[in-house]
């Protein structure tokens, strides 16, 4: 989710910056306009994927030193509960905005999905338009506008649909009874439409809608993709009306266009209509003025303003905030199978460069390692009595910054040699004389269970986690000995845990016919729910 922050952060100073600029480019052309509008959605798109690649900065020179700086070996007294529920509450906030975010991405990302479906199953039941009239006329234009792809003419039998859509194989819908259309009105909407095509409009809008599914909760990209169309319609026009068409007609035309498309459905918005209602009003405005600059995108313009925008969007992409990957203080405390907490406990901590760092745990049992950041470390912690604890984990910007370990009670191993003097004439005896095949084994039946119970104090720190066991079941089917497997455990859930596994009853493991001790791993599972 901070990744998502940052990135929100960047694409917002990279459209604020395009459309700041709008008002000063109000006497260039309006394919002008949308240019700086549509390199700054497409920048915006990448900015992520700038933001991974590229070196970063940020405002504090001194981080990536910081991140190697020796260890802080003080520590401070607090209690064990205070610190787990502050390490486990700031998750659920983060957890219900991811929720939200995914839930306003899959929405956006349905109607998106469901615009182009309709729109595909329309263009597969209309029908190509036949030779005449429009298919001369598009193959004039097409020619006057250079344009080296084959638009299809296809003739729906919706009366309310105009679209264009497409980039390898454009496509133009045209509404029912539109072969009637004289030939004056059949000029003006080819002129328009391809010159979407030649100018990749929809490719663009479908950029920039992807990017407002993305960002649905900045109002930025909404304002952004609202300029963007009208931008665009406004251009295409522009192309029309340089052609020689007076803009009076070209308003009636486009005014009756209005009146007919008037129930264009919503749906639609994958493509893009000539006529739609939320940029008619502005359009008349401009074809109506005849002082406006109507002059097409030059190759000039369009590099002055990638280098432009390229320029400011690099380093917005490579800035990260201070908090980013800011170094941060890894702490915990250190308990024993009962609870208790451990001081003088040895850690060293080591990072994927091998860089390390050595803390002791004080009198209430706290460690704290300075200066860290995000990434894998390794923890080795050790004490005279104690299993030795290797431990692999990931921390992460927004959590795991408090951490709970346990020692577990180290094992004693002794061996013992036992010599003799050898009877005189005797032989060693044959290795298959001391075999003995079995194999045949019953598996003990639990006849009494016994649930855990939650620790009050871990419902009310809403602290959660798995307790892996091994306990070893006795020749009489009661349990001898329990043990936790993991250091990752907090230890009242590990009693909680160790206490209901330690009741259990069994019937006898049978090996061979006989009696026998098992070891049966354990793994109990502590879960709050809402």
């Amino acid at each position: 989710m901070t990744f998502l922050l940052e990135c929100t952060v960047k694409t917002s100073a990279i459209l604020v910056i395009a459309l700041s600029s709008l008002p000063l480019l109000r006497k260039r052309s309006a394919a002008v306009r949308h240019c700086v509008l549509a390199v700054a959605i497409g920048l915006a798109a990448v900015t992520p994927v700038l933001s991974l690649v590229m070196p970063s900065w940020n405002v504090n020179p001194g981080f990536s030193d910081a991140l190697r700086v020796a260890p802080v070996e003080e520590t401070r007294d607090e209690p064990a509960e205070a610190s787990a529920a502050s390490a486990a509450l700031p998750d659920r906030p983060a957890h219900l905005a991811e929720m939200i975010w995914l839930i306003g991405v899959s929405l956006g990302t349905l109607i998106l999905l469901t615009g182009l479906a309709r729109l595909a199953r329309v263009a597969s039941v209309s029908q190509p338009m036949g030779d005449g009239h429009w298919t001369e006329l598009a193959a004039t234009i097409s020619r006057e506008y250079g344009l080296q792809r084959r638009v299809r003419l296809l003739q729906s039998q919706n009366p309310s649909i105009l679209v264009t859509w497409g980039v390898l194989r454009p496509a133009l819908i045209l509404p029912a009874g539109a072969d009637a259309w004289p030939e004056a009105r059949a000029a003006i909407v080819l002129r328009h439409e391809l010159a979407h095509v030649r100018r990749l409009d929809w490719m663009v809008q479908m950029t920039a809608q992807a990017l407002r599914v993305t960002y649905w909760f900045n109002p930025l990209l909404w304002v952004a993709c609202h300029r963007l169309r009208l931008e665009s319609e406004v251009a295409c026009d522009d192309a029309a009306l340089s052609s020689g068409i007076s803009g009076p007609d070209y308003a009636a035309h486009l005014l009756d266009l209005a009146r007919a498309l008037k129930n264009l459905n919503k749906a639609w918005s994958a493509a893009l209509p000539m006529a739609g209602p939320s940029t008619t009003e502005r359009r008349f405005s401009a074809m109506l003025n005849p002082a406006l600059n109507r002059q097409a995108l030059t190759r000039r313009a369009l590099v002055a303003t990638m280098v432009v925008l390229s320029g400011i969007t690099l380093p917005v992409a490579a800035f990260h905030t201070g908090t980013q990957n800011a170094p941060l203080m890894l702490s915990g405390t250190v308990y024993d199978a009962s609870g208790a907490v451990l001081p003088g406990v040895n850690l060293t901590l080591e990072d994927a460069q091998q860089v390390t760092w050595q803390a002791t745990t004080s009198s209430s049992g706290r460690f704290e390692f300075a200066s860290i950041g995000p990434g894998r470390y390794v923890l080795n912690a050790s004490l005279a009595g104690f299993r030795s604890l290797r431990h692999e984990f990931e921390l992460r910007q927004t959590r795991d910054w408090d951490q709970p370990i346990t020692l577990q009670v180290g094992t004693l191993q002794e061996t013992i040699t036992v010599t003799a003097r050898r009877t005189p004439g005797s032989r060693p005896s044959p290795a298959s004389a001391q075999l003995r095949v079995g194999g045949s084994i019953r598996p003990p039946r639990k006849i009494q269970d016994v649930k855990p119970v939650y620790p009050q104090s871990m419902r009310d720190a809403g602290i959660e986690g798995v307790v892996p066991m091994e306990a070893a079941i006795g020749r009489d089917g009661t349990v001898v000995s329990v043990r936790v497997v993991s250091a990752q455990v907090h230890p009242e859930l590990a009693i909680a845990a160790v206490d209901a596994v330690r009741q259990w009853r069994f019937d006898s493991t049978l090996l061979n016919g006989e009696p026998v001790e098992v070891v049966m791993t354990v793994s109990v599972r502590f879960s709050l729910t809402d």
